[in-house]
């Protein structure tokens, strides 16, 4: 009986793990985290505006000199958070090429981003500076459509551009080849001519029916039909925790957590953060609670499962002279919250007392910053820090020099810590029985 239970749990697991491998290796699904893996900096740096912006400069500056030095911050939010939606689609317009190994990647990309412009709405309603009331305006691009709010429109126009860009190259029909004497950048250009005039002219028309029959755009249908709906589901807190755990536990199996979180997650709670720091910067109330600095802060110290509680609660309780030495070798990488080693050298994958509080620790960190926000104990996550940043200073910095998120980070660090000791144990005596069985063969 017992022998027939594991056999069903081997299978769940394998099965588990087939399904989330093939999300994982979706070729969407990963291009769309390659791309955002190399636009990252942008967000980081925008970070760092925001926060020399808003905590650092006011600290010794006031009034008109404050807005003197802070034109340094708002020129790096418009060249980062503000064309947001602008960027993201030629870079994952050429990371899906790339994938899919098509020679000419940046032509991918040059079509990803005139398909996102092609679509934009040709009139705009804007306030003058000096005027109180919307006027019609034409002939400019809004940040409101370009920026952060725009960012899944460019990653679907940026796929959809690509992809049907890519599959009109094959057909050899409609290429126009010009013969071996004329330079090949010349010639490559005209072998993706016809392709890249039926892409932007397929969505010219649909921008142009969209405008004249329904008074609306591309852009703003993206946002409101798929955008929206898809961001307060991942990002409520029963979807967050649920679709976070999920990731955890692959971990636990072997499979990197950004097989799931990666795909399913960030975009969107990436979006978050990017329009916390545009609010932040701007001075207007904070929206979002869960960010993807929210999560990287209070749910991952020390890395994936905050493994740096597990590493401390060694130190201090364990008796087995293998996993101290783990722990020995793991603590400074955990420190900038790199925990591979502690997850393969301790070991935590398929050691099943500990993918439990691998699994949970996270979650219970989570809720307790959760009800500390809500609570108004601490202030919402602002600043996008790099994941690498130590625990409690990450806090800090994240909630725009909020001494009390180090405080919840202490609490949730604590409770971790006794949270992973009695599963420790347990793992301590499945091993030492494993090695006297061993000897004993």
């Amino acid at each position: 009986m017992i022998m027939e239970e594991k056999n069903i749990w081997q299978k769940f697991i394998d099965n588990f793990t087939k399904i989330s491998i093939k999300i994982g290796n979706q070729i969407y699904l990963r291009s769309l985290r390659d791309a955002f893996a190399m636009i990252m900096p942008l967000f980081i740096l925008a970070g760092l505006g925001v926060l020399t912006n808003n905590v650092i400069f006011p600290l010794f500056l006031n009034g008109s000199n404050l807005e003197n030095f802070q034109t340094f911050g708002n020129l790096i939010v418009n060249g980062t958070l503000n064309i947001a939606g602008l960027i993201i689609a030629p870079v994952v317009g050429y990371c899906l090429a790339r994938n899919r190994n098509y020679k000419n990647a940046l032509g991918a990309a040059i079509v990803s981003l005139a398909g996102l412009i092609v679509v934009m709405p040709t009139t705009l309603q804007a306030v003058p500076v000096s005027g109180k009331k919307a006027v019609e305006i034409s002939g400019f691009l809004s940040y409101a459509n370009i920026g952060v709010t725009g960012m899944f429109a460019g990653i679907i126009i940026g796929l959809v551009a690509a992809e049907l860009f890519m599959r009109l190259s094959k057909i050899e029909k409609i290429k126009i080849n010009l013969g071996e004497n004329v330079p090949p950048a010349v010639s490559n250009s005209f072998l993706t001519l016809i392709p890249t005039i039926v892409v932007l002219s397929v969505l010219a028309i649909i921008g142009a029916v969209l405008s004249v029959g329904f008074n609306t755009d591309l852009i703003r249908l993206i946002t409101t039909i798929i955008q929206e709906p898809l961001r307060r589901v991942n990002t409520s807190l029963p979807g967050f925790l649920l679709i976070y755990s999920v990731g955890n536990l692959l971990f636990g199996f072997g499979i990197h957590q950004a097989v799931i979180n990666g795909t399913l997650l960030d975009p969107v709670l990436l979006i978050n953060m990017n329009k916390n720091m545009q609010a932040f910067a701007a001075g207007h109330h904070v929206p979002y609670i869960i960010t993807s600095v929210f999560r990287d802060t209070f749910g991952m110290m020390g890395g994936t499962g905050s493994t740096i509680c597990l590493l401390i609660a060694t130190f201090v309780f364990s008796r087995i002279k293998a996993s101290r030495q783990v722990a020995g070798l793991s603590i400074v990488p955990g420190i900038f919250n790199i925990n591979e080693p502690v997850i393969y050298g301790y070991p935590i994958v398929f050691n099943i007392p500990l993918l439990i509080p691998f699994v949970l620790t996270p979650v219970i960190s989570l809720l307790i910053a959760y009800s500390a926000t809500v609570l108004g104990l601490m202030n919402r996550t602002v600043v996008m820090v790099p994941w690498t940043t130590p625990p409690f200073v990450n806090g800090f910095l994240a909630t725009g020099g909020d001494w009390r998120a180090i405080v919840v980070q202490l609490i949730s660090f604590i409770i971790g810590i006794l949270f992973y000791i009695p599963f420790m144990k347990i793992s301590e005596r499945v091993l030492v029985s494993q090695a006297q069985r061993e000897q004993s063969k």
